[in-house]
């Protein structure tokens, strides 16, 4: 008999079980508990069950199909996961400790069809979607082996995240859950190249998520470079959804902006990039590149940056210039690229 893999169910899955096994319906809850609040490795932990139960729950489901196959620490205490799937498939994950903030980097897919010229993951093979469990178990594979309890999820690792929807919401609500990891949903950022009719449907299913929408360039011709899922869903369309999430959520949308030395980076972009945004609810995210691979994409100075934000601020956009982690790992924006064993660089 094939296991279910328990871990990205909730109470509400499990009843069903627990009700065919003659147990009280308080048992599922009990069971969730032991999984994501003890992050336990066996049954038998789960000291408050029947053994019968214990033995039942062994004969059914397991504790997680995923493996941790390998990490890199970066000075910055920064950490990135290599997650195996159960199909032998891997992901990467980030996890990010800065203050009193635990940030944890997900994937929703095994490489990336938007294939964005300057970012590793997008010149990876696209293999498939992840299910919301391998999502949620990557979060709890991550926790456990840590020892750290994530308080922030940001998806931003491989893949676009609106492109894998269904799963994607179904892991939010996993995450989010007073049963499940308890995050609350301000505290979760969904990061996106712009796909217009999932950003208008996440600002109705999930209203008080933030939105991160990766623009990188102010006008189309130079975007579609960038970003050549553009040709299918240019600026303005991109645009004329930011503002539906606006109207109904009532939340400032972050705009990612990553700098590429005389690529995006000059002043006249600068101003169209203000034009474009004026009068939005927004911020601008700029984003110094991470250098990656063969693209050839020089990463913008902070001399250059600091100029590029400053235009903005003149022009009262609002605007931060972000923090890199992890760059020393290949762990920063754009470098996660799930074929290290190629490389040698993961272990």
């Amino acid at each position: 008999m094939e296991k279910i893999n328990v871990v990205g169910l909730l109470p509400g899955d499990l009843v069903p079980f627990v009700d065919t096994w003659g147990e009280p319906v308080y048992r599922a809850k009990q069971i969730t508990g032991w999984v994501y609040q003890h992050k336990i490795s066996d049954w038998s932990q789960m000291k408050n069950l029947p053994q019968f139960l214990q033995q039942e729950l062994s004969r059914q489901f397991d504790l997680g199909q995923g493996t941790i196959t390998g990490k890199r620490v970066s000075r910055d205490g920064t950490t990135k996961y290599l997650f195996q799937l159960a199909d032998g498939k891997e992901v990467e994950i980030v996890m990010i400790p800065h203050r009193k903030r635990v940030t944890l980097c997900l994937s929703t897919q095994v490489g990336c069809p938007v294939a964005c010229a300057f970012c590793a993951t997008g010149q990876a093979e696209f293999i498939r979607n992840l299910t919301y469990q391998e999502i949620v178990e990557s979060a709890w594979a991550a926790e456990k082996e840590s020892g750290l309890e994530i308080n922030n999820i940001v998806f931003m690792g491989m893949g676009e995240p609106l492109l894998n929807y269904d799963h994607l919401v179904k892991a939010i609500g996993v995450l989010n859950a007073e049963d499940g990891f308890r995050i609350g949903s301000r505290h979760i950022t969904v990061s996106t190249v712009g796909i217009p009719d999932k950003i208008v449907r996440l600002a109705e299913d999930w209203p008080q998520i933030t939105l991160a929408v990766s623009l990188h360039a102010p006008k189309n011709e130079l975007r579609k470079q960038l970003v050549p899922i553009n040709d299918v869903y240019p600026i303005s369309l991109v645009m004329k959804a930011v503002e539906q999430y606006i109207t109904i959520t009532n939340r400032r949308v972050t705009i990612e902006y990553s700098l590429w030395t005389d690529v995006n980076d000059q002043r006249e972009y600068a101003y169209q990039l203000a034009a474009l945004l004026r009068g939005i609810l927004v911020h601008v995210n700029l984003i110094p590149g991470n250098p990656v691979g063969q693209a050839g994409f020089i990463p913008s100075s902070p001399a250059r940056a600091m100029t590029f934000a400053r235009i903005l601020e003149d022009q009262r956009i609002h605007v931060t210039i972000r923090e890199s982690h992890g760059q020393d790992i290949e762990a920063a924006c754009g470098e996660l690229y799930g074929l290290h064993r190629k490389r040698g660089g993961i272990g």
